[in-house]
């Protein structure tokens, strides 16, 4: 165990390494995500015979209860913001979802996630003893090399700070002639 602070923090290692039959995958989707993210996780758990817990985080809301499942009872962080926009939400990626695996024998479910996303997705992972966590990439849009230098990724996040193993599906990609990285010589 490493300790921070006084605290002791338990690390990746054989003893609590999860195995893929009989454990489900946790996936990280958000609205309008490129299908390939889900489709990639439905390959691999096809392919492992494990089911699927779908996850959106909602960071509009924040968590007031989390139960032993990895469920939550959410509100909305914005005081003045009682508004039910969350349900249109959760009723558009599971119907999405529906639509994207009905051709799959595959046993998934979807549960509706506030506050952070790296931590929320820990809980669900934990609680319905995953054996990995899926996510995507962000895509390139405006702003988008000023939240790269402001933000880690959620992947990044994940990978740092639970155990479990995180397959990271690229959405997009930027030619290496694009990139210097920043040991690189000129």
């Amino acid at each position: 165990m490493v300790r921070v602070g006084s605290t002791p923090v338990p690390q990746p290692g054989l003893d609590r390494m999860v195995p893929f039959p009989g454990h489900p995958l946790v996936v990280g989707v958000v609205p309008g995500q490129d299908p390939l993210v889900v489709r990639t996780a439905a390959s691999l758990a096809a392919a492992v015979g494990a089911r699927i817990a779908f996850a959106y985080v909602d960071t509009s809301r924040y968590v007031v209860e989390e139960h032993a499942d990895g469920a939550v009872r959410h509100a909305p962080i914005d005081p003045e913001g009682i508004d039910d926009r969350w349900e249109d939400t959760e009723d558009s990626l599971r119907a999405g979802l529906t639509d994207l695996l009905r051709d799959d024998d595959l046993h998934w479910d979807f549960r509706y996630l506030a506050g952070l996303p790296d931590r929320a997705l820990t809980h669900l992972a934990r609680a319905v003893d995953a054996c990995a966590i899926v996510v995507g990439t962000r895509v390139a849009g405006t702003g988008h090399h000023m939240r790269e230098l402001l933000e880690v990724s959620v992947a990044a996040h994940l990978s740092h700070h639970q155990h479990r193993p995180v397959l990271t599906v690229p959405l997009a990609v930027v030619d290496w002639k694009e990139i210097r990285a920043p040991w690189a010589t000129r």
